[in-house]
């Protein structure tokens, strides 16, 4: 028993080298030697398998975790790591069986030379509670978007109908009040295809940016206009600029994106004043680079709700939404590489501030 110990230690500290306790990683730690016996049983191995690290250690790999695939095959015999072939590095992570539960397991070779026998073997395990709440996630985006889609496709194929059944009884009035809130609608499910698409992209890392020169001022300029010319009070927006600006390479587009849905939530749960100001990043931001601020006077966000506020499917009111927007901007913010907060602003309304960097154009990124 006191080589097995002396033995646990050394494998420990062989791990430890870098300067990382093993029982400090949030996945299961499993490390067996040239013998096939665990030299390393980390604490999350053993809330994962319900074996006590001190009847692990020593004993033979394939005995502490005796895997089967999902065919109910055991997983050793068909991956060989001390006897298989000599170019292989490990096995990619896959859902396993350990006493009939699910388990996600990978293991790496380690050798001391290439196509060496295996000095040790590393196996990695996690719970599927990740995985599951990964595809709640999925499973509630899909019926959140579905049920979004379900009003306004309701609204087109009704008058679409009733206009291929009746065109002759309406008035010209009457069928350009019915296509232009076809046209509506249309807009609003082109909208909720491209939020999906922005979070596909945004979860996978693969949310392009055309960098080229913002002029945030003028931008924002854009955006109270427009909102003015649908029919809101030009008195309800403030504008603070404060020049010299520094020059931004982001993509405009993107940019658009973030300023919309930020001056959207001011003026659909805000109230009173909402006040836009764009200012060079200051010293207590600690980076260099434009700052945005959007604030209003309404209600705020509750204190115990701001660490949700750009998570999908949060909803500051019941005022409709998908709960994606935010989330959303978040994800291109950080993909600028920039930073975006929440908090309560000087008239007592939600502040949100967004920093982008100092940028260089495309070719020199």
């Amino acid at each position: 028993m006191a080589a097995e110990v002396s033995e646990q230690v050394v494998g420990v500290r062989e791990l430890g080298a870098a300067g990382v306790d093993p029982d400090d990683l949030p996945d299961g730690l499993v490390v067996a030697d040239e013998t096939g016996r665990i030299v390393c049983f980390n604490a999350a191995a053993v809330r994962i398998t319900a074996v006590p690290a001190a009847l692990a250690v020593g004993r033979p790999l394939v005995d502490v975790l005796p895997l089967e695939d999902l065919k109910g095959r055991r997983w050793w015999t068909l991956t060989d790591p001390y006897g298989g072939l000599a170019i292989r590095g490990g096995q990619p992570e896959r859902n396993l069986l350990l006493g009939g539960r699910e388990v996600l397991v990978s293991a790496r070779y380690v050798r001391d030379r290439p196509c060496g026998p295996v000095r040790r073997v590393v196996v990695s395990l996690r719970g599927t509670e990740a995985r599951r709440r990964t595809e709640r996630s999925h499973a509630e985006l899909i019926a959140t978007v579905a049920h979004e889609l379900r009003s306004p496709l309701t609204s087109v194929k009704g008058f679409t109908r009733t206009l291929l059944r009746k065109w002759e009884r309406f008035t010209d009035d009457q069928k350009l009040m019915m296509l232009e809130t076809v046209d509506n609608d249309a807009d609003r499910i082109a909208r909720l295809i491209a939020e999906l698409l922005d979070i596909a992209r945004i979860d996978t890392g693969r949310l392009e940016l055309r960098r080229q020169p913002v002029d945030v001022a003028a931008a924002v300029g854009r955006h109270v206009h427009a909102r003015i010319s649908a029919g809101q009070a030009a008195d309800r927006f403030l504008v603070h600029i404060q020049y010299p600006l520094p020059d931004l390479w982001a993509d405009p587009d993107k940019v658009d994106q973030v300023l919309g849905n930020l001056l959207e939530n001011a003026v659909r749960h805000g109230e009173g004043m909402v006040t836009i100001e764009v200012a060079p990043a200051t010293a207590k931001d600690d980076e260099k680079g434009t700052a945005v601020t959007v604030s209003d006077e309404g209600p705020g966000i509750p204190e115990e709700s701001l660490s949700r506020v750009f998570t999908r499917f949060w909803r500051g009111s019941k005022r409709g939404g998908t709960g994606l927007g935010l989330y959303i901007v978040k994800g291109i913010v950080e993909a600028h590489s920039g930073t975006i907060t929440v908090g309560r602003g000087p008239g007592g309304g939600a502040e949100f501030r967004f920093i982008l960097p100092v940028g260089a154009p495309a070719y020199l990124a």
